[in-house]
């Protein structure tokens, strides 16, 4: 991976990021993050997977449950934030499409995925530090926007 920050307007800087073929995202995407000291931003983001696991939250086991992904697919859509977390850190939440040689698509939670060819990231900070907060009740972190 390799990124390029293009804008440095304070308060909202914006990074791209380039993916190569058997790069992992979302290790990538949490690299960047702590290297980079990004505690709140959004992101999007256009490519191919090789393969991926994506996952749909079960609301009544409070878990994720994975959906496999392998085969080629397009990036149709890849968007998700960047908060501070319980633990200070930066906290990735990600959801992809995929998209199919048959024009089929898979959507859900991205955990994991391996780049083939490239993945092309734009990262932009906001100006307030979100903060992510585990919801043992829920079995989740969420952005509290309140503290």
């Amino acid at each position: 991976m390799r990124y390029k920050l293009v804008d440095t307007t304070p308060g909202s800087r914006v990074w791209v990021l380039i993916f190569d073929s058997g790069d992992e995202v979302m290790e990538g995407l949490q690299y960047f993050a702590n290297h980079e000291n990004v505690l709140a931003a959004s992101f999007i983001a256009l490519g191919a997977f090789q393969r991926a696991t994506l996952a749909y939250f079960d609301w009544e086991q409070k878990k994720y449950l994975p959906i496999a992904v392998e085969e080629q697919v397009e990036v149709v859509s890849l968007m998700g934030d960047i908060a501070k977390g319980d633990d200070e850190r930066p906290s990735l939440h990600a959801h992809a499409m995929l998209g199919r040689r048959d024009g089929s698509a898979k959507g859900g939670h991205l955990k994991n995925a391996i780049v083939r060819p490239t993945l092309e990231v734009k990262i932009t900070e906001t100006p307030a530090h979100l903060r992510r907060h585990a919801r043992p009740n829920l079995g989740i972190a969420l952005i509290d926007i309140e503290n």
